[in-house]
């Protein structure tokens, strides 16, 4: 019952997390941030307390796993966008800071979850966990509305008329794009941002196999189960010092944030693909240790490098789009390399999987940096001025001036 409650967990985390997004994203735009996390938060909590009477395995899933997976949706994307709206110049450092907590959370849940299960049964378990997520509505009462200042402030700057011209005043007022934002699905039609979002498919492919496959690995290779343990833990802490540290490079600007994602990307594809060849515990610690800390480093600024693409005004309904479309990913990526698995009859080929589909991930970042590279110089070209045909104006001009003499 254990295994299975932790699979429903993480299960609801990694994927019904992200096939709600969109309405997610709609609500964050049409509404506050705030209310979304706090409806998120409740709906968290339900599902956890309703998973405490335990009734069959298809009211678990639906409480457990379909009714908390909203709930972290509805708490997850709003965070992450706003952490974007928030900041501007530190945009990279604050998602690295923010998504930090992902890092504690696969250190310690585990571990945490097992002692209160011994202590209070998983019933108990349950609500505890429970109790925790309903923090969520705390931290969503802390998020500072944006419509509160600068959506106002640019709406009056926007419907400013002529003093005496009330009625054009009042026209214009109601007819403010501000007040009729939603959700922009027709950025699917953008081609930066359908090349990102391919981008995402085959990166959440990887992202979800080396945890898989790594303690079988180990397993194989004869590694006894208390070291075994132990990479777990490893792969969280670096990626804990991955996420912080690409944060805080990013901050200074000295590289471009998707070209840092390609180098970053490559980084941890060549990780695994080196990683079969480990034979043993500390060659096999190095290889994930260099993996949780290219993988935290890709975590930490793939959302900048969308807003980036897509711009802050769009970020919402990006973020939403893109995590539903990533999740496909997240979807075909693990059936895939068990498959491949089973047809070789060795664990090291779902890693050499993964840095395969890596790899190509990388080809369209270099497409995506390539096509905005030559819009900008197309945008360039046709905001430059015009120059005079003469060569020397002032000679046609004193020309013209001796003539009247």
């Amino acid at each position: 019952m254990l295994i299975r409650l932790m699979f429903l967990m993480c299960f609801s985390f990694s994927n019904f997390s992200a096939d709600p997004a969109p309405v997610a994203s709609s609500l964050c735009v049409q509404y506050t941030h705030r209310t979304v996390v706090i409806t998120g938060g409740l709906l968290a909590f339900s599902g956890m307390a309703l998973g405490f009477f335990g009734l069959n395995m298809v009211w678990m899933y639906a409480t457990t796993g379909f009714l908390q997976g909203l709930g972290i949706s509805f708490s997850w994307i709003p965070a992450i966008s706003i952490v974007s709206h928030y900041f501007s110049k530190k945009r990279a450092l604050a998602n690295a800071i923010a998504s930090a907590g992902e890092c504690a959370f696969a250190f310690m849940f585990g571990p945490f979850f097992q002692w209160l299960i011994s202590q209070y049964g998983w019933k108990g378990a349950l609500l505890i966990i429970g109790g925790i997520q309903l923090n969520i509505c705390v931290c969503g009462v802390l998020m500072r509305p944006l419509a509160s200042s600068c959506l106002l402030k640019a709406r009056h700057c926007e419907t400013e008329t002529a003093p005496g011209n009330g009625a054009s005043r009042r026209d214009k007022e109601d007819k403010s794009p501000i007040m009729r934002k939603t959700f922009n699905w027709m950025l699917v039609r953008q081609p930066e941002f359908v090349l990102y979002a391919i981008f995402g498919i085959l990166a959440a492919m990887s992202f979800f196999v080396p945890p898989l496959f790594l303690v079988p690995l180990s397993y194989s290779l004869g590694i006894d189960e208390s070291w075994t343990s132990s990479l777990l833990s490893i792969l969280a802490m670096v990626d804990f010092g991955g996420r912080l540290l690409c944060g805080w490079y990013a901050n200074f600007h000295v590289t471009k944030t998707i070209h840092l994602l390609a180098m970053t990307i490559t980084l941890m594809s060549t990780s695994l693909m080196l990683l079969p060849l480990a034979n043993n515990y500390l060659s096999l610690a190095i290889f994930t240790g260099f993996y949780g800390f290219f993988f935290g480093t890709t975590v930490a600024i793939h959302i900048t490098v969308l807003a980036d693409v897509v711009g802050m005004p769009e970020f919402d309904s990006a973020l939403g789009l893109f995590m539903l479309i990533r999740s496909t990913g997240g979807f075909v990526g693990p059936p895939l390399a068990g498959l491949i698995v089973d047809f070789a009859g060795d664990y090291r080929a779902g890693f050499y999987m993964a840095g395969a589909t890596l790899a190509l991930s990388t080809g369209f970042l270099i497409i995506l940096d390539r096509l905005q590279q030559r819009k900008k110089r197309g945008s360039k070209i046709r905001t430059k001025p015009e120059k005079s045909i003469l060569p020397y104006p002032s000679l046609h001009i004193l020309k013209h001036q001796t003539r009247r003499y």
